[in-house]
Protein backbone atom coordinates (compact mmCIF):
# COMPACT_ATOMS: atom_id res chain seq x y z
CA UNK A 1 0.00 0.00 0.00
CA UNK A 2 1.10 3.57 -0.66
CA UNK A 3 2.18 5.72 2.24
CA UNK A 4 -0.96 7.20 3.79
CA UNK A 5 -2.00 10.80 4.00
CA UNK A 6 -2.24 11.62 7.73
CA UNK A 7 -4.65 13.96 9.51
CA UNK A 8 -3.92 14.27 13.22
CA UNK A 9 -6.71 16.01 15.14
CA UNK A 10 -6.28 17.17 18.74
CA UNK A 11 -9.06 18.57 20.92
CA UNK A 12 -8.21 20.73 23.94
CA UNK A 13 -9.38 19.63 27.43
CA UNK A 14 -11.95 17.15 26.10
CA UNK A 15 -13.18 14.71 28.75
CA UNK A 16 -12.74 10.96 28.43
CA UNK A 17 -16.53 10.38 28.34
CA UNK A 18 -17.69 13.47 26.44
CA UNK A 19 -18.13 11.71 23.08
CA UNK A 20 -21.10 9.48 22.35
CA UNK A 21 -18.81 6.61 21.37
CA UNK A 22 -17.21 6.81 24.83
CA UNK A 23 -20.52 6.69 26.69
CA UNK A 24 -21.52 10.35 26.67
CA UNK A 25 -25.29 10.86 26.80
CA UNK A 26 -25.38 14.18 24.91
CA UNK A 27 -25.63 14.21 21.12
CA UNK A 28 -22.39 16.13 20.50
CA UNK A 29 -20.24 13.94 18.27
CA UNK A 30 -21.97 12.23 15.32
CA UNK A 31 -18.93 12.60 13.06
CA UNK A 32 -16.44 11.28 15.62
CA UNK A 33 -18.85 8.52 16.63
CA UNK A 34 -18.94 7.46 12.97
CA UNK A 35 -15.13 7.41 12.83
CA UNK A 36 -15.14 5.17 15.92
CA UNK A 37 -17.67 2.79 14.33
CA UNK A 38 -15.68 2.65 11.10
CA UNK A 39 -12.28 2.48 12.77
CA UNK A 40 -10.53 1.70 16.04
CA UNK A 41 -11.54 3.11 19.43
CA UNK A 42 -9.09 3.09 22.33
CA UNK A 43 -10.60 2.40 25.76
CA UNK A 44 -7.40 2.90 27.84
CA UNK A 45 -5.68 5.83 26.14
CA UNK A 46 -3.63 8.17 28.32
CA UNK A 47 -2.03 11.57 27.91
CA UNK A 48 1.63 12.03 28.74
CA UNK A 49 0.60 14.87 31.03
CA UNK A 50 -2.60 16.21 32.63
CA UNK A 51 -1.87 19.66 31.20
CA UNK A 52 -1.51 20.85 27.63
CA UNK A 53 2.00 21.93 26.61
CA UNK A 54 3.90 19.01 28.25
CA UNK A 55 1.59 16.57 26.45
CA UNK A 56 2.22 18.44 23.19
CA UNK A 57 5.99 18.19 23.68
CA UNK A 58 5.54 14.42 23.99
CA UNK A 59 3.32 14.27 20.91
CA UNK A 60 5.64 16.16 18.60
CA UNK A 61 8.90 14.52 19.79
CA UNK A 62 7.76 10.95 20.56
CA UNK A 63 9.74 11.18 23.80
CA UNK A 64 9.16 11.70 27.50
CA UNK A 65 8.45 15.42 27.82
CA UNK A 66 10.76 15.56 30.86
CA UNK A 67 13.71 15.42 28.47
CA UNK A 68 13.00 19.05 27.55
CA UNK A 69 13.41 21.96 29.96
CA UNK A 70 10.36 23.85 28.70
CA UNK A 71 8.03 20.93 29.45
CA UNK A 72 8.67 21.51 33.15
CA UNK A 73 6.54 24.65 32.77
CA UNK A 74 3.11 23.17 33.42
CA UNK A 75 1.70 24.68 31.26
CA UNK A 76 4.13 26.77 29.22
CA UNK A 77 3.02 30.37 29.64
CA UNK A 78 6.03 32.67 29.90
CA UNK A 79 7.45 34.27 26.79
CA UNK A 80 11.11 33.36 26.75
CA UNK A 81 14.05 32.92 24.41
CA UNK A 82 14.98 29.64 26.14
CA UNK A 83 11.62 28.02 26.97
CA UNK A 84 10.27 26.23 23.93
CA UNK A 85 10.80 23.35 21.53
CA UNK A 86 14.40 23.67 20.30
CA UNK A 87 14.39 23.98 16.48
CA UNK A 88 17.28 21.50 16.27
CA UNK A 89 15.24 18.75 17.96
CA UNK A 90 13.79 16.15 15.58
CA UNK A 91 9.98 16.16 15.47
CA UNK A 92 7.16 14.20 13.93
CA UNK A 93 6.64 16.80 11.16
CA UNK A 94 10.37 17.25 10.54
CA UNK A 95 10.91 13.51 10.06
CA UNK A 96 7.85 13.11 7.84
CA UNK A 97 8.91 16.14 5.83
CA UNK A 98 12.35 14.62 5.37
CA UNK A 99 10.61 11.45 4.16
CA UNK A 100 8.77 13.37 1.43
CA UNK A 101 5.58 14.53 3.15
CA UNK A 102 4.02 17.97 2.87
CA UNK A 103 3.44 19.22 6.43
CA UNK A 104 1.08 21.77 7.96
CA UNK A 105 -0.26 22.78 11.37
CA UNK A 106 -3.65 24.45 11.51
CA UNK A 107 -4.53 25.34 15.09
CA UNK A 108 -2.78 25.63 18.45
CA UNK A 109 1.01 25.43 18.81
CA UNK A 110 1.82 26.19 22.51
CA UNK A 111 5.46 25.06 22.33
CA UNK A 112 7.25 28.39 22.61
CA UNK A 113 7.03 31.87 21.14
CA UNK A 114 8.72 33.50 18.16
CA UNK A 115 11.28 34.46 17.14
CA UNK A 116 13.16 31.66 18.96
CA UNK A 117 10.47 28.99 18.53
CA UNK A 118 7.60 28.19 16.24
CA UNK A 119 6.01 25.61 13.94
CA UNK A 120 7.99 26.68 10.87
CA UNK A 121 11.22 26.12 12.79
CA UNK A 122 10.20 22.59 13.83
CA UNK A 123 9.20 20.83 10.64
CA UNK A 124 5.93 22.36 9.51
CA UNK A 125 5.94 24.01 6.09
CA UNK A 126 2.70 25.87 6.76
CA UNK A 127 1.06 27.21 9.90
CA UNK A 128 -2.13 29.01 10.80
CA UNK A 129 -3.31 29.42 14.39
CA UNK A 130 -2.44 30.75 17.86
CA UNK A 131 1.06 30.34 19.25
CA UNK A 132 -0.01 30.32 22.91
CA UNK A 133 -2.28 28.27 25.11
CA UNK A 134 -5.68 29.95 24.93
CA UNK A 135 -7.36 32.73 22.97
CA UNK A 136 -10.83 34.21 22.75
CA UNK A 137 -12.78 32.53 19.96
CA UNK A 138 -13.84 35.84 18.37
CA UNK A 139 -11.27 38.53 19.23
CA UNK A 140 -8.41 35.99 19.09
CA UNK A 141 -6.87 37.75 22.09
CA UNK A 142 -4.87 35.90 24.70
CA UNK A 143 -4.66 36.27 28.49
CA UNK A 144 -2.53 39.39 28.27
CA UNK A 145 -4.99 41.04 25.89
CA UNK A 146 -2.75 40.88 22.81
CA UNK A 147 -3.98 39.27 19.59
CA UNK A 148 -2.49 35.79 19.05
CA UNK A 149 -3.30 34.49 15.59
CA UNK A 150 -0.60 33.80 13.02
CA UNK A 151 -0.22 32.96 9.35
CA UNK A 152 3.19 31.39 9.02
CA UNK A 153 5.61 33.60 10.93
CA UNK A 154 3.47 36.74 10.59
CA UNK A 155 0.47 37.98 12.61
CA UNK A 156 -2.84 37.23 10.90
CA UNK A 157 -5.84 39.53 10.67
CA UNK A 158 -8.24 36.64 9.94
CA UNK A 159 -11.70 37.05 11.47
CA UNK A 160 -14.38 34.62 12.59
CA UNK A 161 -15.21 31.99 15.20
CA UNK A 162 -11.89 30.21 15.66
CA UNK A 163 -13.19 26.63 15.64
CA UNK A 164 -14.90 27.27 12.29
CA UNK A 165 -11.89 29.10 10.88
CA UNK A 166 -9.59 26.19 11.79
CA UNK A 167 -12.02 23.69 10.25
CA UNK A 168 -12.34 25.66 7.02
CA UNK A 169 -8.60 26.13 6.65
CA UNK A 170 -8.04 22.42 7.23
CA UNK A 171 -10.74 21.46 4.72
CA UNK A 172 -9.13 23.69 2.11
CA UNK A 173 -5.74 22.07 2.79
CA UNK A 174 -6.90 18.47 2.35
CA UNK A 175 -8.84 19.36 -0.82
CA UNK A 176 -5.77 20.71 -2.63
CA UNK A 177 -4.60 18.94 -5.78
CA UNK A 178 -1.50 16.87 -5.01
CA UNK A 179 1.38 15.93 -7.25
CA UNK A 180 1.74 12.44 -5.88
CA UNK A 181 3.11 13.65 -2.52
CA UNK A 182 1.47 12.50 0.72
CA UNK A 183 0.60 15.07 3.38
CA UNK A 184 0.72 15.28 7.17
CA UNK A 185 -1.81 17.75 8.55
CA UNK A 186 -2.04 18.56 12.26
CA UNK A 187 -5.43 20.05 13.20
CA UNK A 188 -5.14 21.29 16.77
CA UNK A 189 -8.40 22.83 17.93
CA UNK A 190 -8.60 25.12 20.93
CA UNK A 191 -12.11 23.76 21.59
CA UNK A 192 -13.52 23.04 24.08
CA UNK A 193 -10.93 24.94 26.21
CA UNK A 194 -12.13 28.11 27.95
CA UNK A 195 -13.35 30.78 27.31
CA UNK A 196 -16.60 28.88 26.83
CA UNK A 197 -18.05 30.41 23.69
CA UNK A 198 -20.04 28.86 20.85
CA UNK A 199 -20.31 30.44 17.40
CA UNK A 200 -23.46 32.18 18.69
CA UNK A 201 -21.74 33.82 21.67
CA UNK A 202 -20.08 36.92 20.28
CA UNK A 203 -21.89 38.90 22.99
CA UNK A 204 -20.16 36.77 25.64
CA UNK A 205 -16.82 37.53 24.02
CA UNK A 206 -17.57 41.24 24.22
CA UNK A 207 -18.74 40.92 27.85
CA UNK A 208 -15.59 39.28 29.16
CA UNK A 209 -13.23 41.45 27.11
CA UNK A 210 -9.65 40.49 27.89
CA UNK A 211 -10.57 38.33 30.91
CA UNK A 212 -10.67 35.09 28.93
CA UNK A 213 -9.94 32.96 32.01
CA UNK A 214 -13.20 34.18 33.59
CA UNK A 215 -14.91 32.00 36.19
CA UNK A 216 -18.45 33.35 35.81
CA UNK A 217 -19.15 32.13 32.27
CA UNK A 218 -19.94 28.93 30.48
CA UNK A 219 -22.30 26.07 31.20
CA UNK A 220 -22.57 22.38 30.41
CA UNK A 221 -24.84 23.26 27.49
CA UNK A 222 -22.35 25.80 26.08
CA UNK A 223 -19.49 23.35 26.49
CA UNK A 224 -21.39 20.60 24.72
CA UNK A 225 -22.32 22.90 21.83
CA UNK A 226 -18.61 23.78 21.47
CA UNK A 227 -17.86 20.07 21.07
CA UNK A 228 -20.69 19.71 18.55
CA UNK A 229 -19.33 22.61 16.48
CA UNK A 230 -15.85 21.10 16.51
CA UNK A 231 -17.37 17.78 15.46
CA UNK A 232 -19.18 19.49 12.57
CA UNK A 233 -15.85 20.93 11.45
CA UNK A 234 -14.22 17.51 11.52
CA UNK A 235 -17.03 16.32 9.28
CA UNK A 236 -16.26 19.15 6.83
CA UNK A 237 -12.58 18.22 6.79
CA UNK A 238 -13.33 14.59 6.00
CA UNK A 239 -15.91 15.54 3.38
CA UNK A 240 -13.24 17.63 1.64
CA UNK A 241 -10.96 14.61 1.16
CA UNK A 242 -10.81 13.64 -2.53
CA UNK A 243 -12.64 10.37 -2.98
CA UNK A 244 -9.64 8.63 -4.47
CA UNK A 245 -7.53 9.40 -1.36
CA UNK A 246 -10.01 8.42 1.37
CA UNK A 247 -9.10 4.74 1.63
CA UNK A 248 -5.45 5.58 2.18
CA UNK A 249 -5.93 8.40 4.68
CA UNK A 250 -5.12 7.77 8.34
CA UNK A 251 -7.07 9.99 10.72
CA UNK A 252 -6.18 10.07 14.41
CA UNK A 253 -8.30 11.93 16.96
CA UNK A 254 -7.40 12.52 20.60
CA UNK A 255 -7.49 15.06 23.42
CA UNK A 256 -4.33 16.68 24.73
CA UNK A 257 -5.20 15.83 28.34
CA UNK A 258 -8.18 15.06 30.56
CA UNK A 259 -11.26 17.23 30.79
CA UNK A 260 -11.78 20.37 32.81
CA UNK A 261 -14.70 22.27 34.41
CA UNK A 262 -17.71 21.10 32.37
CA UNK A 263 -16.24 17.84 31.05
CA UNK A 264 -17.63 14.36 31.49
CA UNK A 265 -14.85 12.13 32.82
CA UNK A 266 -17.14 9.61 34.54
CA UNK A 267 -16.53 7.01 35.90
CA UNK A 268 -13.04 8.47 36.33
CA UNK A 269 -12.55 11.07 39.05
CA UNK A 270 -10.34 14.15 38.90
CA UNK A 271 -9.58 16.26 35.86
CA UNK A 272 -7.00 18.46 34.18
CA UNK A 273 -3.96 19.07 36.42
CA UNK A 274 -4.52 15.75 38.26
CA UNK A 275 -2.81 12.38 37.88
CA UNK A 276 -6.09 10.79 38.91
CA UNK A 277 -7.64 9.00 35.94
CA UNK A 278 -9.81 11.98 35.00
CA UNK A 279 -6.74 14.11 34.37
CA UNK A 280 -4.90 11.72 32.06
CA UNK A 281 -7.49 9.36 30.51
CA UNK A 282 -8.41 10.66 27.06
CA UNK A 283 -10.66 9.84 24.10
CA UNK A 284 -8.74 8.38 21.14
CA UNK A 285 -9.77 7.07 17.71
CA UNK A 286 -7.85 5.85 14.64
CA UNK A 287 -9.54 5.58 11.21
CA UNK A 288 -7.88 4.24 8.08
CA UNK A 289 -10.39 2.58 5.72
CA UNK A 290 -7.77 0.78 3.67
CA UNK A 291 -6.00 -0.72 6.70
CA UNK A 292 -8.12 -0.65 9.88
CA UNK A 293 -11.19 -2.90 10.07
CA UNK A 294 -14.36 -1.18 11.35
CA UNK A 295 -15.71 -1.61 14.85
CA UNK A 296 -12.45 -2.39 16.64
CA UNK A 297 -11.72 -1.61 20.28
CA UNK A 298 -8.37 -1.82 22.04
CA UNK A 299 -7.72 -1.90 25.78
CA UNK A 300 -3.99 -1.33 25.28
CA UNK A 301 -2.71 1.38 27.62
CA UNK A 302 -1.27 3.98 25.25
CA UNK A 303 0.50 7.30 25.74
CA UNK A 304 0.54 10.46 23.64
CA UNK A 305 4.16 9.88 22.65
CA UNK A 306 3.27 6.55 21.00
CA UNK A 307 1.90 8.35 17.94
CA UNK A 308 5.23 9.55 16.58
CA UNK A 309 6.70 6.03 16.19
CA UNK A 310 3.32 4.80 14.95
CA UNK A 311 3.03 7.41 12.22
CA UNK A 312 6.67 7.12 11.19
CA UNK A 313 6.15 3.36 10.82
CA UNK A 314 2.98 3.90 8.80
CA UNK A 315 4.86 6.30 6.51
CA UNK A 316 7.94 4.10 6.20
CA UNK A 317 10.02 6.90 7.74
CA UNK A 318 12.89 6.60 10.20
CA UNK A 319 13.39 8.25 13.56
CA UNK A 320 16.38 10.58 13.91
CA UNK A 321 19.31 8.61 15.41
CA UNK A 322 20.24 11.50 17.72
CA UNK A 323 16.77 11.60 19.28
CA UNK A 324 15.70 8.01 20.06
CA UNK A 325 11.99 7.59 20.63
CA UNK A 326 10.47 6.61 23.98
CA UNK A 327 7.01 5.88 22.60
CA UNK A 328 5.88 2.52 21.24
CA UNK A 329 4.55 2.00 17.72
CA UNK A 330 0.87 1.06 17.76
CA UNK A 331 0.91 -0.09 14.14
CA UNK A 332 0.38 -3.79 15.06
CA UNK A 333 -3.03 -2.81 16.51
CA UNK A 334 -4.20 -1.77 13.06
CA UNK A 335 -4.09 -5.42 12.00
CA UNK A 336 -4.83 -7.13 15.34
CA UNK A 337 -6.91 -5.29 17.95
CA UNK A 338 -6.15 -8.09 20.41
CA UNK A 339 -2.44 -7.14 20.49
CA UNK A 340 -1.81 -6.32 24.15
CA UNK A 341 1.88 -6.11 25.10
CA UNK A 342 2.70 -5.49 28.76
CA UNK A 343 4.17 -2.11 29.60
CA UNK A 344 4.59 0.30 32.49
CA UNK A 345 3.63 3.98 32.16
CA UNK A 346 4.86 6.84 34.32
CA UNK A 347 3.88 10.42 35.14
CA UNK A 348 4.90 13.25 37.40
CA UNK A 349 3.39 16.69 37.98
CA UNK A 350 4.62 19.61 40.05
CA UNK A 351 1.07 20.63 41.02
CA UNK A 352 0.51 19.01 44.45
CA UNK A 353 3.77 17.07 43.97
CA UNK A 354 2.06 14.25 42.11
CA UNK A 355 3.57 11.07 40.66
CA UNK A 356 1.97 7.97 39.20
CA UNK A 357 2.81 4.64 37.57
CA UNK A 358 0.54 2.19 35.79
CA UNK A 359 1.33 -1.49 35.21
CA UNK A 360 -1.49 -3.73 34.04
CA UNK A 361 -4.33 -3.61 36.57
CA UNK A 362 -2.28 -1.73 39.19
CA UNK A 363 -1.88 2.03 39.54
CA UNK A 364 0.42 3.75 42.04
CA UNK A 365 -0.37 7.38 42.90
CA UNK A 366 1.41 9.90 45.15
CA UNK A 367 -0.31 13.21 45.81
CA UNK A 368 -0.07 15.75 48.66
CA UNK A 369 2.44 13.51 50.46
CA UNK A 370 0.11 10.49 50.50
CA UNK A 371 0.61 7.24 48.58
CA UNK A 372 -2.08 5.01 47.10
CA UNK A 373 -2.25 1.72 45.24
CA UNK A 374 -5.35 1.10 43.12
CA UNK A 375 -6.62 -2.08 41.50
Amino acid sequence: MQRPDIIFIVADDLGSADLGCDGGAADVSPQLDRLAREGLRFTRAYANSPVCSPARFALITGRWQYRLRAAAEEPLGRRSSVLGLPPEHATLPSQLREAGYDTALIGKWHLGHPPSFGPLLSGYQEFFGPMGGAVDYFSHRTLGGSRDLWEGAQPSDAQGYLTDVISERAAQYVARPRQGRPFFLSVHYTAPHWPWETRDDVAESERIGGDIAHLDGGSVDTYQRMIRQMDEGIGRILAALPQDRRANTLVVFMSDNGGERFSNNWPCIGGKMDLLEGGIRIPQIAWWPGRIAPGGESALQTLTMDWMPTLLDAAGAAAHPDFPLDGMSLLPLFDDVGWLPQRTLHWRMKHRQQAASLAGRWKYLRVDGHEYLFD
